[in-house]
């Protein structure tokens, strides 16, 4: 919850993944554990040869919160 932001507030997810045709499906999976139905933030899987030390990274994208302070 840095800044204020929760999963409501996530615009884009990219999900970097080894082996991408193994593991896509499991990994896709949680979506709906953290959204709920559509409508979800824009989510792009990128297949990757190596990674270091990992077999996927998730690079997420939030708006800040609006504030009535101005």
């Amino acid at each position: 919850m840095a800044a204020g932001c929760t999963f409501d507030d996530v615009i884009d997810v990219t999900v970097f993944i080894v082996d991408p045709e193994s593991k896509f499906e499991t990994i896709w999976k949680v979506v709906p554990e953290y959204w709920g139905n559509a409508p979800h933030p824009t989510l792009t899987g990128v297949g990757v040869t190596w990674l270091y030390g990992f077999q996927f990274e998730i690079k997420v994208i939030a708006k800040l919160p609006e504030t009535s302070d101005g």
